[in-house]
């Protein structure tokens, strides 16, 4: 069962500034622009995120794949890969409800709908 007071709580939690991932860091893009995220449902700002160039896109991209062809995960067995797997399964159950108030505020989405997505 939902628990609305949890649920507030979430909905003001701040939301630190987000940044594009590539290699094992946080880059803020090459450019250094950011985006304010806006919430449709009260309109105020809860956090900012990268403004993301191709440039960015194309690093991400050939960070990814070297890292694909180095072959740490595309080689690495099904069983290991399988269990990484169940990890991020396990965290995403664990955090379920804070990851649909996040999009609640993202998107305007219900908190019902958000939880079954």
């Amino acid at each position: 069962m939902l628990n609305q007071n949890e649920i507030n709580k979430l909905k003001e939690q701040a939301v630190p500034p987000q940044f594009n991932f590539i290699n094992n860091k946080k880059i803020d893009g090459i450019k250094g622009k950011r985006l304010d995220v806006d919430s449709p449902v009260d309109g105020k700002v809860f956090t900012s995120i990268t403004d993301s160039t191709v440039e960015d896109v194309d690093m991400a991209v050939n960070a990814a794949r070297t890292t694909f062809e180095q072959g740490e995960w595309s080689q690495a067995a099904p069983a290991f890969r399988k269990k990484v797997m169940h990890k991020w399964a396990d965290l995403i159950e664990q955090n379920a409800l804070e990851i649909a108030v996040l999009g609640t505020r993202d998107n305007g989405t219900q908190i019902n709908m958000a939880l079954k997505g």
